[in-house]
């Protein structure tokens, strides 16, 4: 799928990301990962702001990216509606270039399985991020099941063509092959959630 069906893709899917955003299961993950980010964030592939309602409002400042203009405009609106501040930027992650060290901290949710060099996103995001700040994500990726992992192998090629998602990455292999220094992390459903704090080097 070409970068400008994904980005039409996202505008039409734009209502549908902001509901799915606010299941239960989604919302519980993404307050434990996020609950002590603090300072200015850029956050990549910010979708319909999914994140916001788990910040502290009165301790960060948000630079948010996203290739989606629908994307960013609902996610403007609940920044408003929040009281949280926030600048938003239309582009494509794998093109932007940004000053290396500008940021506290990164957050990206849901997002390196749509990227087509995954490892190359991750090398961004460490040069984005001050020495020792904290880089934060939430990630789906290949199953602790075997039967499951199977199945995300079969169904992959589908998945890609209808989503631009790739269901069968090896999350944890592809952090702790970037120059990302792993402090922890955690595995939800199966395995195919990954909940990862990490820190630039």
């Amino acid at each position: 799928m070409n970068k400008r069906a994904l980005i039409r893709k996202f505008d039409k899917q734009a209502a549908m990301y902001e509901r799915n955003s606010r299941q239960r299961s989604l919302g519980v993950w993404r307050q434990r990962l996020l609950q002590d980010v603090e300072g200015h964030v850029l956050e990549v592939a910010v979708g319909a702001g999914a994140n916001f309602p788990f910040y502290d409002k009165d301790r960060v400042h948000i630079t948010a990216v996203d290739f989606s203009p629908e994307m960013l405009r609902r996610a403007g609106q609940l920044a408003s509606e929040l009281g949280i501040a926030a600048i938003f930027h239309e582009h494509d992650i794998e093109s932007l270039e940004l000053p290396e060290r500008s940021f506290d901290a990164l957050v990206s949710t849901l997002s390196l399985c749509g990227y087509k060099d995954p490892a190359a996103a991750l090398n961004k995001m460490n040069r984005w991020v001050k020495p020792g700040g904290r880089i934060y994500l939430l990630e789906h990726g290949l199953s602790a099941n075997r039967l499951l992992r199977s199945a995300q192998h079969v169904v992959n090629p589908l998945a890609r063509r209808i989503s631009g998602c790739h269901y069968n990455r090896d999350m944890m292999r592809l952090v702790e092959n970037s120059p990302l220094a792993l402090i922890k992390s955690e595995r939800h459903w199966n395995g195919i959630i990954h909940l990862i704090w990490a820190q630039a080097t």
